[in-house]
């Protein structure tokens, strides 16, 4: 793409990151995933055989009959966003873009052969400009990692297993699938935010942008600070019985909770590696089929067990005491179902005021047994 496609870009000055390449802001578990499927060879093949079966023509036809397509035309202000945002992450070819009537705020990235990007017009009309970037970053980089493709045939899935609900088992296997797409998609969705971010360049817009999304257009009754202590409540709240109903509650949607991918996107914000980036110092294209599957994988694995190990959700904090060895698991796994260790105030074990027993050292009464102030 050259410089001239973009002669209607904003005026402000925003860096650019000429060949970047996607496993620059991927989430690890993400970023694990993409490499594995582009090192299998024959599997662009395989899915460019599957399009006959997937929806892929039916939707871009339906879309092009009963939506807007943006360009100079229509809805110009969005298509200059679009044309931003590829030039920006360096994208070559400007995927299709169109407006679609639902007061739901939405925006998606699908297709086989080549992405198209839609948002309805609750999305378009909720946010402003500076949010709206930052929302067409995401799906552009939607775009880059290649998420369109396995957002297709997630949706091909999901369509599938409804029709086959009758069968015996096979809406099982079906689900099976459609189960593991969704978490890693829910990864990919914070992927996607980091594009966002690395297009708009401007953090407060990404979190207004998330918070409307949440609670609607009333900024005037919002509070970043406060939106992003409900993800701190929720990730450290209650016990056991709640871990268990977050990951029931989550299963069956396709996005994080937009709570958590706030502060994911802070957290991503302030680190080293968004600072590098910013720099110019990224991973680029060129490089992309030198990649270690092995070391990806590594590296996933390092944040799943980074994540364990600084989480203060009860169960990740179990998960991280089985890790360790830790002693008195089967009193740890009683008081934590139960709440009794928060209710009670009583030492592991059973007296109150006493110390732990595993050698801890002695509290002040009132204090629970194993040091840890659970709440």
């Amino acid at each position: 793409m050259t410089e001239s496609s973009h002669e209607n870009v904003p005026s402000r000055q925003r860096k650019r990151f000429p060949g970047i390449s996607s496993r620059a802001y991927e989430h690890p578990a993400d970023r694990s995933a993409l490499v594995a499927l582009r090192k299998l060879s024959g599997f662009d093949t395989v899915f460019k055989a599957l399009s006959g079966l997937l929806p892929e023509r039916s939707l871009r036809l339906l879309f092009l009959s009963d939506s807007v397509r943006v360009s100079d035309a229509q809805f110009a202000h969005l298509n200059t966003m679009l044309r931003d945002a590829c030039y920006l992450l360096d994208l070559e070819k400007v995927p299709a873009m169109y407006v679609t009537q639902d007061p739901r705020p939405n925006a998606m990235c699908i297709g086989l052969d080549e992405p198209i990007i839609v948002v309805t017009t609750g999305l378009v009309e909720l946010l402003d400009e500076e949010e709206m970037r930052a929302v067409v970053g995401h799906e552009v980089g939607h775009a880059l990692s290649g998420h369109s493709v396995y957002r297709t045939i997630l949706l091909f899935l999901t369509s599938l297993a409804l029709k086959i609900a009758w069968i015996p088992l096979g809406n099982v296997a079906i689900m099976a699938i459609v189960t593991a797409l969704r978490e890693w998609f829910r990864k990919s969705e914070l992927s996607a935010d980091r594009a966002g971010l690395l297009v708009g360049q401007d953090l407060q817009a990404s979190m207004r942008g998330l918070m409307k999304i949440a609670g609607g257009n009333h900024l005037h009754e919002m509070n970043v600070d406060a939106f992003l202590q409900q993800a701190e409540e929720y990730e450290a709240g209650g016990d056991l019985r709640d871990s268990v109903l977050k990951i029931l509650n989550v299963l069956p949607r396709s996005h994080p909770f937009t709570t958590v991918r706030a502060a994911e996107l802070k957290k991503w914000a302030a680190s080293r590696d968004y600072q590098r980036i910013m720099d110019g110092h990224y991973p680029r294209r060129t490089e992309d089929k030198d990649t270690s599957v092995s070391d990806s994988f590594r590296e996933s694995a390092s944040h799943y067990a980074e994540t364990v190990r600084t989480s203060k959700d009860p169960l990740m904090k179990l998960v991280g005491d089985i890790a360790g060895g830790a002693g008195d698991l089967g009193g740890k796994l009683r008081d934590k179902f139960t709440g009794a260790a928060a209710s009670s105030g009583s030492g592991s074990g059973g007296t109150k005021g006493s110390g732990t027993a595993d050698g801890n050292g002695s509290g002040p009464a009132g204090e629970t047994g194993d040091g840890q102030g659970e709440s």
